[in-house]
């Protein structure tokens, strides 16, 4: 059974951030004095005082044009709120009521959502007017809250108790635990889109959701906060497969990112890409690739991701043949050590290659999950140090006794020997170079450790 669902709401600066934090019981939500940090609605898992429920983090309530900004996200927050079983509506109670939070009462009080309210603030006396002020919106007894500091907890959970189901029986927390337990070796394929700013990652994420899920427009930069959007991608046997899209804020040359919040935004990608299992690095086609991008696909492959680079706007892109080997061609340069990395032609705007770009990446991570038993492995490595035996630095020989795998996600393999030390890096990328090729790990980072074998002798 779904969980219920709460949209905290409210005017910027309020400290919605702040609650939504303090509710999951993690800072995923980028956090700032100024207002108007968040854009994008962000969900997650919260439970207050033994109720569980998922809550959603919107964007500061504004009266602007729908064209603009934060009109745009003024929409985003009127449909979380639209889906939700109860609107936490919060205000500030050292402010107090100001004309803003009336004009949200005006339209909560239009909507179906039922609503519970909370003055944040509200530590010492400095808040004390504002609570009282804030009997007059009409939505009852308003909880006096602290977000930062964590009071007002057991008010909090009296105002949404009414509107939300109780936590089911033990019982039925133990199914759902064994059903998640069944489930992790297949679990949703956690796909973070990442890029430069304005390649397109939100439009791609909402033409892959077929809706308006996150803000889109001409600005540049307009994500802040990495989203996870959890979704079942339809497959062509007629089922699904589960998927958990991962939205990003660009990601900049490192010396023009001066801004604080720019700073935090570019941490906040750089965790989403550690938190992913398969990354799609976007390019734009129009502009091509950038040294940029190989500096973003590279630290994706540090980090052990699997990758995917999908060429955006594809259907306004000129001379696209040439443009795709150009680019083939660059990416095999820049990136020797996956040759092959898939690149997938997409339009976020047609939805053109969308079902090539989620098949590859659903192809990358299973690779990116394989596990080789030790027989077939060491196979191989004979066939291989035959072919090619390593060399004899100084006249001394290189023995190289097996190989096994001792980890996947990214696979990764130790090498037993003597002197391996001394094993030169053209031998050890022609060994990964064979286990990509040869065993079926195709484009996905491969790690090689060398181990010497211990000498029964050192201690004599």
């Amino acid at each position: 059974m779904p969980l219920p669902t709460v949209a905290i709401v409210g005017r910027p600066n309020v400290g919605k951030s702040t609650l939504f934090n303090r509710l999951v019981g993690k800072r995923l939500a980028l956090v700032d004095d100024r207002p108007g940090v968040t854009r994008d609605r962000r969900e997650g898992e919260a439970e207050l005082i033994g109720l569980k429920f998922r809550v959603v983090d919107t964007a500061g309530f504004e009266d602007e044009d729908p064209e603009t900004l934060p009109g745009r996200m003024r929409q985003q927050t009127e449909a979380a709120v639209r889906g939700a079983d109860v609107a936490l509506f919060l205000i500030d109670s050292r402010a107090g009521v100001t004309p803003l939070d009336e004009e949200i009462a005006r339209w909560l009080r239009e909507q179906d959502t039922p609503v519970a309210l909370a003055a944040n603030k509200a530590e010492g006396r400095a808040g004390d007017s504002g609570v009282l002020e804030a009997f007059a919106l009409g939505f009852g007894d308003p909880a006096p809250i602290s977000a930062e500091h964590g009071e007002g907890i057991a008010d909090l959970f009296e105002a949404l108790l009414p509107h939300l189901e109780p936590e089911g029986p033990p019982d039925d927390v133990e199914a759902d635990d064994e059903d998640e337990d069944e489930d992790r070796p297949q679990g949703p394929l956690k796909l973070a889109i990442v890029g430069r700013p304005n390649a397109g990652k939100s439009t791609l994420v909402n033409r892959i959701l077929g809706e308006d899920r996150m803000i889109t427009g001409p600005e540049a930069g307009i994500t802040r906060d990495s989203i996870a959007i959890d979704m079942d991608w339809p497959t062509i046997d007629g089922g699904t497969r589960p998927l958990r899209l991962i939205d990003t804020a660009g990601l900049r040359k490192k010396a023009r990112v001066q801004d604080k919040l720019e700073k935090l935004s570019v941490a906040d990608t750089l965790r989403a890409v550690d938190f992913a299992e398969v990354v799609v690095l976007l390019l734009d086609a129009t502009l091509g690739l950038e040294a940029q991008d190989l500096r973003i696909a590279d630290a994706v492959l540090q980090e052990g991701r699997a990758l995917v680079i999908a060429l955006n706007k594809w259907d306004i892109a000129g001379d696209p043949s040439s443009l795709f080997g150009g680019v083939r061609h660059a990416l095999d340069e820049g990136l020797a050590q996956v040759k092959g990395v898939p690149l997938i032609a997409v339009s976020a705007a047609t939805g053109k290659g969308l079902g090539q770009l989620i098949d590859a990446a659903f192809e990358v991570r299973d690779a990116w999950s394989k596990r080789v038993s030790t027989g077939q492995l060491n196979r191989w490595f004979e066939r291989a140090v035959e072919a090619n035996p390593p060399p004899a630095p100084g006249g001394k020989r290189i023995k190289l006794r097996y190989l096994t795998q001792a980890k996947t996600r990214p696979p990764g393999f130790i090498l037993f020997g003597t002197r391996v030390d001394q094993l030169p890096s053209s031998y050890q990328r022609y060994l990964v170079n064979g286990i990509r090729k040869e065993l079926g790990f195709g484009a996905v980072p491969v790690r090689l450790t060398l181990r010497a074998a211990k000498n029964p002798f050192d201690n004599k």
